[in-house]
């Protein structure tokens, strides 16, 4: 299945709010199959549940449920599909400005500020934080319009507080370049997500890219800040993971189910990302989650 350039998703406030706040119970925002952008900002809480994530050029796993803010105009899928198995997903969308434009410049909004210019990159919250804030985002769902906006931004000014969280696109990666460069690196992202488990050579991607393959392998890496091969690993990497938390599959049939046809090449690969063996991540994963 061939996939369009990433769709720009029109978001329009909750009725009598300057933001939006929508609740969704399992499988009723399938949405990771849907490369998209949208200039607001995103916050979105999974509750329980796992699956993978594609923000910007970063695809990793989540376990337990996920906290991420994304910021204006990164292209990203939905968190959640049929196989998530997550209880509900909250999702809160904000222009930057929805408080006015000048309302970041005052001093008490400062840490705010700083927190929504790391969102350009994508990032993830870890355990602790996920848990106390979690809660407080679902708890907005049945307040009236001023104590939700009022809840808000006590919320966001918690994480702009915490050190509990990790930026997921190095190398300042927010896909706001030319309108040609979005289309084309999405282009790529959207092949890569349909046929990660098939060979990809770089003559293939290239020719899709339209460039030779040195001008294509300079303008990847610009972009993206690694290489097209570190980017097609880490995407398989990211679905063994999944496979090996969630399928009773052997280490072999994981491995090329991943879309790796060697398997010392992916046992080295593995150690590489996740500095653990893929029999050692499947025996910690299921004692922590037991």
């Amino acid at each position: 299945m061939k996939h369009a350039n990433p769709a720009f998703e029109a978001i329009k406030p909750n009725i009598g709010s300057s933001f939006t706040s929508l609740k969704f119970q399992r499988n009723e925002n399938i949405k990771s199959h849907v490369w998209h952008y949208h200039p607001e900002v995103e916050l979105i809480f999974v509750c329980k549940g796992s699956g993978k994530r594609q923000i910007g050029s970063n695809i990793s796993y989540f376990s337990d449920g996920d906290l991420v803010l994304i910021g204006s105009n990164l292209p990203h899928c939905g968190l959640t599909n049929e196989n998530t198995n997550n209880d509900y997903e909250m999702v809160i969308q904000f222009k930057p400005d929805f408080l006015g434009e000048n309302i970041w410049d005052t001093p008490e909004m400062h840490r705010i500020s700083a927190l929504l210019e790391k969102s350009k990159a994508g990032i993830v919250f870890n355990e602790n934080i996920k848990k106390t804030v979690g809660k407080k985002i679902a708890d907005m769902h049945e307040m009236s319009s001023l104590n939700k906006l009022l809840n808000f931004l006590e919320i966001l000014d918690e994480l702009a507080t915490t050190q509990d969280y990790r930026i997921l696109n190095a190398g300042k990666y927010y896909l706001q370049t030319q309108v040609e460069d979005n289309e084309r690196i999405n282009h790529i992202f959207n092949y890569v997500k349909d046929h990660f488990k098939e060979q990809i050579t770089l003559e293939e991607i290239a020719d899709l890219a339209n460039m030779k393959v040195p001008s294509f392998c300079r303008y990847f890496k610009k972009i993206t800040n690694k290489t097209f091969t570190q980017f097609v690993n880490e995407y398989r990497i990211t679905h063994s993971l999944k496979l090996l938390a969630e399928q009773p599959l052997s280490i072999t049939e994981v491995c090329f189910e991943s879309g790796f046809n060697n398997f010392s090449y992916f046992n080295k690969t593995f150690k590489e990302y996740i500095k653990k063996s893929p029999s050692q991540y499947r025996k910690e994963f299921n004692y922590f989650m037991e």
